[in-house]
Formats: C-alpha cells, structure tokens, sequence
C-alpha cells in the first residue's frame, strides 16, 4: 500500500488538548472485524466486551519529563533539551532546539548548576551528551524535579503539573518512554480490578516509546520506510502465560500499538513467543499476518502514521477507514488524550 492512502481529513477541533476528566469515561469505539458492526459505547463499557479467560496485555513502559531547558556556557542563549534514551551512565541521547546553536564541544547548563557536554551528534539530528557534576540517581531527581511532560507537538500548549499525572498509566512502572502508550491512559485501578474480577488475566510487557513514534513517514513507498529503534522486554512469566493462552485458544488482547508491537517482534514459529529483550524497528503495514495478537485497544492516531497503519492491518484498510471517519462524524476526540477504539 503505499502512504497517501492512510491520509484523511479532521476538524482540528477534534484533537483533545486536554484529557477527559475521568480516565475510563472517554468514549468508545467498538468494531467487530467479522461483521462490520460499529458501536458506540464508553471506555468503561469494555468489560462487557471481554470474556473470563482473556489476556490482557499491558505495556508499563512510564514516561519520565523528558523536556528540560539549558543555558550554553559562556552565553545566555536558552536551548530546549529533550532527553532520548539514557546510552549508559550520565550518557544520553537527546534532541536540541534550535540544533544549530549546539555544537560538539558546547556545555550545557540545566538548573543553573548541573553541566553537560556535548560529545556527538547523532544520525537522526540529535546529540549526544555526558552529565558531569552529577550522580546518576540525583540525575533522575534532577529530571523528575525539573523536566515537563513530552506533550505530543500536536497537543500545542505548555505542559502542566497535571499532565505528569495524566499523561501516563496507572500501571505504569518500568522508566525510560518518552511518549505514553496512550490506549492505556483510559483504564483506572478500580477498572482493572473489575477486569480481574471477571477472571481476565493481566500480563506486562514493555516497550520503551520513542520520540520517533510521531517522526512522519516520508516515502511513498511504504516498504523503503525505517523505523526508529526502541527498547523492548517480554519476560519469562509473561511468555508463559501468553503461550498458555494461545495454547488453550484464548484471545490475546494488546493494549495498544507499542504492546503489539513488542508482542509480534517475539513471535516465533508455530505462533509461539520466546522470552527476549532488545531493540526493535519492526514496521507493521498491510498486509501482515498477526501471529500473536487477536484484539487491539487502541486510540485514534494520526493520518499517514505508522500507527494507523499499524491498526489498519489488523482491522483491515476499509473497515479502519470507515471506523475513523464514524468516529469524526460523531465528534470522537482524537489522538494522544483522545478517546478509543476496541477492534475484537
């Protein structure tokens, strides 16, 4: 398929800049592969839509406040730094703007006291820097003190204290994404416990968002396109767990892309997983056969993104076209604090 065909149009009223009051009372749309049917329900109502013996999969990756703002020594020029991945200690990766006023040789100051280096730029624009007067664990203090919230560009506002809250899971617990994986930002504690109470099962997975999860496609073709690496796990437990489902025919329900994602990159023959951990670029496009995974929750997402590309290879190309375009009729808020979809 190539990328003009995931194009579409939207009210840019449409895209939520703030998130709904109550997580779980975001809208929900329903979409039945089999027949075609759409409903309209709330993101609570997704209990009625899962079965006692369901795996429910989890990605716990937590974002951290990834937007800092330095000044260059010697100078009062203010840059923004968004902090990437850490490479080792006080090594990090990271994006620098405006990049033209940052060279290799220039340090860095963030707080008025903390110091860092740069070192290298990086094929992708970025930098690479080294902290210097800092230990690693005051360095993360110094982050989580510091730091905003990596709102989406789309949201276009300043972050707020609220959002380092809301702008993340409540299962959240393993550090190191840079977006959030937004499918999960409906569920509440209580809604989970409720999800356990009917005898679903619940196993994490993690998957490290990056900032290039909003990079645009660029090649019309949709096979010359690459993704951006980022770090994944999928331990024993939950591969456990996942092959027993699969094998007693239950369904795998992945809460969002970056969960299927990481779920289909330990695929193995036989649709069986392996316990792994590493670093995947996988790029799922129509057509693609899922292996693992047999019901996606999911948010709206941008057009000609690998995410709604993503979508449209489980849902199929028509029905996640006719799906997106019921959910702008009916005035669904869209993308990263918008509402979701359950495609069963």
């Amino acid at each position: 398929m190539r990328l003009s065909e995931f194009d579409y149009e939207y009210p840019a009223e449409l895209v939520a800049k703030f998130p709904e009051k109550k997580r779980d009372h975001s809208r929900l749309l329903v979409v039945d592969k089999e027949s075609g049917k759409i409903e309209h329900k709330h993101f609570y109502d997704i209990l009625d839509f899962l079965k006692k013996g369901d795996l429910l999969v989890l990605n716990i990756t937590k974002v951290f406040p990834a937007r800092l703002f330095a000044v260059k020594d010697r100078t009062d020029a203010q840059v923004e730094v968004f902090l990437l991945r850490e490479l080792s200690s006080n090594l990090w990766e990271i994006m620098v703007k405006p990049a033209r006023k940052v060279r290799i040789g220039n340090k860095l100051i963030i707080a008025g006291h903390v110091q860092c280096d740069v070192i290298d730029n990086t094929v992708s624009g970025g930098r690479v820097v080294r902290f210097n007067n800092i230990e690693q664990e005051d360095l993360y203090k110094l982050i989580d003190s510091e730091g905003f919230s990596p709102l989406p560009p789309y949201i276009d506002r300043e972050p707020t204290d609220e959002d380092k809250d809301r702008y993340q899971t409540v299962y959240a617990t393993k550090r190191g994404a840079v977006a959030a994986p937004t499918a999960g930002l409906h569920f509440t504690e209580e809604l989970l416990q409720k999800v356990k109470d009917k005898g679903v099962k619940i196993c994490p997975v993690v998957l490290h968002i990056g900032l290039g999860t909003f990079s645009p496609v660029t090649v019309e073709d949709l096979k010359r396109h690459r993704m951006n690496s980022e770090f994944f796990e999928v331990d024993a437990d939950s591969s456990i767990a996942i092959n027993e489902a699969r094998a007693k025919g239950r369904r795998i329900i992945a809460v969002g892309t970056s969960a299927v994602r990481a779920l289909e990159t330990v695929a193995i023959s036989g649709f069986q997983i392996s316990p792994r951990k590493g670093w995947t670029d996988k790029f799922i496009h129509p057509p693609y056969d899922f292996k693992v995974v047999d019901a996606i929750i999911t948010n709206f997402h941008q057009p000609k993104s690998t995410l709604i590309m993503q979508i449209a290879a489980f849902g199929g190309y028509e029905l996640t076209m006719r799906a997106y375009k019921e959910a702008i009729k009916e005035k669904y808020r869209l993308f990263s604090y918008g509402d979701a979809m359950f495609i069963k």
